[in-house]
């Protein structure tokens, strides 16, 4: 069976010195470990599954959709911008990196 995801783990929002800034998200993606490599995940959807403990529509399973802007730094951590901003206590949680749209 084929995996249509990669993990990675959000580490994090964009911040300077002074400010934090939630508008885009940190993913450190599974096997990336450059800029150079972050270059195939470039416009790819990520998608952060969690559960609530109230039922909505019959299911306790959510999930945020964003997409991957561009790459941060050079160790081969990505920004993601999402669809509603990740809360700051899903630190660390784990996301799923769709390998589509491709570029190919």
């Amino acid at each position: 069976m084929t995996k249509l995801y990669s993990t990675g783990v959000f580490v994090g929002h964009t911040r300077s010195k002074r400010k934090l800034d939630q508008n885009f998200s940190l993913i450190k993606i599974d096997g990336v470990r450059s800029k150079e490599d972050t270059d195939f995940y470039l416009g790819k959807r990520v998608v952060l599954v969690y559960t609530s403990p109230k039922k909505v529509n019959g299911t306790t399973t959510k999930q945020v959709w964003g997409r991957i802007a561009r790459s941060h730094g050079n160790s081969g951590v990505v920004r993601a911008k999402f669809a509603k901003n990740l809360p700051s206590n899903k630190l660390g949680a784990k996301v799923r990196v769709m390998l589509f749209p491709s570029r190919i």
